[in-house]
């Protein structure tokens, strides 16, 4: 090992001088740092196929770290009693992964930072077929990868292997090494994963944190929970050294497609109580066993804290509000709004909703209201999907039909990448990011509507600061102006329309309330979507 920079992972590749004839099964190996404040860190190693075993560790501290290997067979020279150093430098350049270091939930849980304290907007991207071969490495994922940062995207989500939609080790979740693991989950195939380490690295170099979903929750009944703790154990090692975000399963309480609990209620309830309680196991596992403490999540068939008994475990409470476009739009807004006012408090984003593109709708104009409304109702960011992408649909190769017999679409990653709605929401970002975002708490007093589904305003802020309010432009509040209540005598502000699909901004001058403390804005000049922004006078 040679000298590193902060955050940046860095390997120790051993080459085992016995043979074993299961090593995956047979061998576990660590290595013990020493730190320079003069701490223990216990990291695991993780086989890498053959005689090769690796190690990768990254860390935040600057100075001289020292390791020992331990392996379970101690008379193996080569993966025993291996020692080493190296110096950590300060990072010198504008990667805020390295920069700011590992994510967390805030101290006030509503929303995630940096290890330093820098807040960290969450707008994710759904690649959940992203490790498959129909996103190819290098051109790829590097393109669709650089389009992401342009637009302003912090997040990638993506399943390791153990794929949604399809059964069990369908070949359509192979990659250039074949399949993740055998047939009868006894063992992993490691060069599934040196081709996985391709993307996953170049999404951290690029600025983008993974968040590795294990595996879709189905296929804890398929494998059972021992190879399921193996997976984690081989996910943790090799990849939690890295900037990353853990996500426990997907849809973990859905049992498969075909499974009959789908038509009978009393078995439904059943196996939910069941397979709640295994989930609950394996978090706690991750959690105990992480030696980087990288945050945890789960993905929902509704509400992530309603998937394990123990909601506690979890450092982010992801959603999932449905798919149906406009008939969703009340449904997402609750839901949020129950997840933000939930005790214990926990960091909230909206991670499946509402795919750009599927059956020819949820347009832009549905992600607008999307991202929009969840961000002023409380979350701490979104996530974006388009249809194309998460199956990754490629020219060469078309996902195909699940297991229900339906195709969802045709769509091709290589068109949907392209979509406005995914330009839009990173201009939400972009003029979120103008604001003290992280202490913004939603005030829907500071606004009179009745709007319902997708006529609903929003609104956000910082009292005595900014006021943010999401006006939608079929709720008939932008023909005359939108009345804002409850204006502080001490506070003088100054209004202006955003433009969100632009980022443009119109200046309305001197907010004047009225007698009662309300005031009126005038009516933008275009007849669609709208910001309302009024900024304390003399902030920056």
């Amino acid at each position: 090992m040679t000298g590193t920079s902060q955050n940046v992972v860095t390997e120790l590749i051993l080459q085992a001088n016995n043979e074993y004839r299961d090593p995956f099964n047979e061998i576990q190996l660590y290595a013990v740092f020493m730190t320079p404040d003069g701490k223990e860190r216990r990291i695991p190693g993780f086989w890498g196929g053959g005689q090769v075993w690796k190690i990768r560790y990254s860390s935040e501290q600057i100075g001289q770290h020292s390791y020992t290997t331990v392996c379970s067979d101690p008379s193996d020279s080569g993966l025993h009693g291996q020692t080493g150093e190296f110096r950590i430098s300060p990072y010198e350049g504008n990667n805020p992964l390295f920069r700011h270091g590992s994510l967390r939930s805030s101290a006030n849980k509503r929303y995630l930072e940096h290890n330093d304290g820098t807040p960290f907007f969450w707008l994710a991207d759904t690649w959940w077929m992203g490790l498959t071969k129909r996103l190819e490495w290098p051109d790829d994922v590097k393109l669709l990868t650089q389009d992401r940062v342009d637009k302003g995207f912090t997040v990638v989500q993506l399943v390791a292997g153990l794929f949604p939609d399809m059964d069990p080790l369908d070949d359509r979740g192979a990659n250039e090494a074949g399949l993740a693991w055998n047939d009868d989950f006894t063992c992993i195939n490691p060069a599934y994963f040196d081709h996985a380490d391709n993307k996953i690295a170049w999404l951290v170099e690029s600025g983008l944190v993974p968040c590795i979903v294990g595996c879709w929750g189905y296929y804890l009944d398929y494998a059972g929970k021992e190879a399921i703790t193996k997976h984690w154990d081989y996910l943790l090692a090799r990849y939690g050294a890295y900037n990353v975000v853990w996500c426990v399963a997907g849809e973990a309480v859905m049992p498969f497609y075909k499974h009959e609990a789908h038509y009978d209620l009393e078995k439904r309830e059943k196996y939910i109580k069941y397979i709640r309680r295994e989930w609950t196991e394996v978090t706690r596992y991750i959690k105990d066993n992480d030696s980087f403490a990288r945050p945890v999540t789960i993905h929902p068939t509704n509400f992530g804290h309603d998937m394990i008994d123990e909601a506690e475990l979890l450092d982010l409470d992801m959603l999932q509000t449905g798919h149906w476009g406009y008939h969703e739009y009340d449904n997402t807004v609750e839901m949020i709004r129950e997840s933000v006012r939930r005790q214990p408090k926990l960091p909230v984003i909206n991670g499946e909703v509402c795919y750009e593109g599927s059956g020819g709708t949820n347009l832009e104009d549905t992600q607008r209201y999307l991202f929009w409304t969840c961000l002023l109702n409380g979350a701490c960011g979104h996530t974006y999907g388009a249809m194309g992408i998460w199956q990754m649909n490629a020219r060469k190769q078309l996902y195909g039909a699940s297991p229900h017999g339906l195709t969802w679409g045709n769509a091709l990653w290589e068109d949907a990448y392209r979509y406005k709605g995914s330009f839009q929401v990173g201009i939400g970002k972009k003029i979120v990011e103008k604001f003290r975002w992280w202490e913004f708490e939603p005030h829907p007093e500071w606004i009179n509507h009745p709007g319902r589904n997708n006529s609903r305003p929003s609104a956000a802020g910082i009292p005595g600061q900014t006021r943010v309010v999401f006006l939608p432009c079929l709720g008939g509040c932008v023909f005359e102006g939108f009345v804002i209540l409850g204006l502080e005598d001490d506070v003088k502000y100054r209004a202006y329309h955003i433009d969100p699909e632009t980022g443009e901004e119109f200046d309305l001058g001197e907010v004047i309330p009225g007698a009662n403390k309300d005031w009126k804005s005038p009516a933008p000049k275009t007849f669609h979507d709208w910001l309302l922004v009024l900024q304390r006078e003399n902030m920056s």
